[in-house]
């Protein structure tokens, strides 16, 4: 399905917005009408999620985007409550904290700019995902780059290596990875996987010997599901109210580093590009910011300001619409046969287990619900203003916008995520614009052109949409004066 990126709604527009691929090995049916979609994703027993895709997922224990039925309850049960204010509190402060180091080492180099956009912002990921959910703050400039007492790697680079290999998983079970017959490039993924596997029994281990009780994130939450297993076997609870065993502790940390790591930094380099290509929006942004801050740096309370960076929080969205992470979500028609509503009361019967494949792409292209621009990222179409003046937020219909997936199994970091961008991007833009870095002979238009051709030649990368140049355009940060709005060159 990665050619979804590249061909939008175009063999929808020929092909209809629900067509079937038929093989030898079974039927494919990708979808791209909003109620069908909605459907499938909100009947979760109907459709599951198919397992030879999932399995890959489960290199360090099962987990809640693997599991299914009543383990998928047990598991929703016991993650999604670390979700919540508090680690929302946390995650503002963190992000806003690391941006602030991170663009402040942009400005550093001048003219040149940097061509870090993509591994810096992926190193602002990390380090808010250790601190928030794991408890583990570092600073921006060392943190998980360092290889800890007892390991030959960091955590960064085990982790890394795990996320970026997810196929070979997939393929050979890391316990072959280290045989001495094997290639070092797949030794080198085996020592990954061990050391990463050695970092969380640490977490682990430091967390069940931990004397603050009161701890709210996701590993203390984890721990707390892990301890209460040992207890709902000794009263001979039945399997559905167990807790989590070691495993699916191991599990979840891994499935929510590689949601909330590689896909967060994704979104962040991309609208960061995109601010520079079209400085209109920068500077739209940028006026809110300061409205809502102020000229004081720092982010400040996040109950009182995340709110009213509606036009930060739009700037997401719209990156996400058009270069989401995931273009599209499979799923698989259960063992029995399944009826599906699309258009205007048409049903179609789908027998068990047809694949089907709902191309978020696609519907967040589609003409018919974004209008005629739909292929134009332009972040001022989520706010529509009153007749107060006020400018509200707009809510997408069913099925037509699903960058969090929909339903029952819509991802629980998606807050998670939006309070980090948001912050992120109110630390860098309340101070700073961002440019590209033109050469020689060439104007501004140019080196804007140019990024534009970057963003737009992306590909999918393991499971993530990844632009394939982005170490070759440079940006270059530039501080303002905080009265005049003018760039201190």
């Amino acid at each position: 399905m990665g050619w979804a990126f590249q061909d939008k709604h175009q063999l929808h527009d020929e092909l209809g917005p629900l067509f079937t691929l038929v093989t030898p090995a079974g039927n494919e049916v990708t979808v791209a009408d909003p109620a069908a979609a909605h459907a499938v994703l909100a009947r979760r027993k109907d459709y599951i999620k198919p397992a030879v895709m999932y399995e890959q997922l489960n290199v360090f224990g099962r987990n809640l985007n693997t599991v299914e039925g009543e383990d998928w309850q047990r598991h929703r049960r016991l993650t999604a409550p670390s979700f919540n204010e508090k680690i929302s509190s946390l995650v503002w402060d963190e992000a806003g904290r690391q941006a602030r180091d991170m663009v402040l080492l942009w400005s550093q180099q001048g003219q040149a700019g940097t061509k870090e956009t993509v591994a810096d912002t992926a190193t602002v990921a990390l380090h808010v995902l250790t601190s928030a959910a794991f408890g583990l703050a570092y600073p921006f400039n060392q943190g998980v780059r360092k290889v800890a007492p007892g390991h030959q790697m960091s955590y960064r680079d085990s982790l890394s290596l795990c996320l970026t290999n997810i196929i070979t998983f997939a393929i050979i079970p890391k316990r072959y990875l280290s045989l001495s017959f094997m290639p070092r490039k797949l030794q080198k993924l085996g020592q990954a996987a061990r050391e990463f596997q050695q970092y969380m029994d640490e977490m682990l281990a430091s967390e069940r010997t931990s004397t603050k009780s009161e701890r709210t994130n996701l590993m203390s939450a984890l721990v707390r599901a892990s301890d209460e297993d040992a207890q709902s076997r000794e009263r001979g609870q039945q399997e559905s109210k167990r807790g989590l065993t070691d495993e699916e502790i191991f599990g979840n940390i891994f499935a929510y580093n590689l949601a909330g790591h590689e896909t967060t930094a994704n979104t962040v380099a991309y609208a960061l590009f995109l601010l520079a290509a079209y400085p209109q929006y920068q500077d739209w942004v940028r006026e809110e910011i300061k409205q809502v801050q102020g000229d004081v740096p720092g982010n400040k309370d996040y109950e009182q300001i995340f709110p009213r960076l509606q036009r930060c929080l739009a700037v997401m969205y719209e990156t996400l619409r058009l270069y989401g992470s995931i273009v599209f979500i499979p799923r698989a028609a259960s063992l029995e046969t399944q009826s599906l509503t699309h258009g205007i009361g048409k049903d179609i019967v789908l027998p068990p287990s047809t694949a089907v494949n709902i191309n978020v792409q696609a519907l967040h292209t589609d003409p018919a619900t974004w209008g005629a621009d739909s292929l134009d990222w332009r972040p001022t179409r989520w706010l529509v203003s009153e007749q107060n003046g006020n400018q509200t937020f707009i809510s997408p219909s069913p099925g037509t916008y699903i960058p969090w997936a929909d339903g029952p199994r819509v991802c629980p970091g998606q807050k998670f995520a939006q309070v980090e961008f948001v912050s992120i991007l109110a630390s860098l833009l309340g101070r700073y614009r961002v440019e590209p870095v033109v050469g020689k002979g060439e104007n501004m238009e140019v080196g804007r052109d140019r990024i534009k051709r970057m963003v737009d030649d992306s590909a999918i990368s393991a499971i993530t949409l990844q632009m394939r140049e982005s170490g070759k355009v440079p940006l270059r940060w530039v501080e303002m004066l905080q009265d005049s709005g003018q760039a201190v060159e």
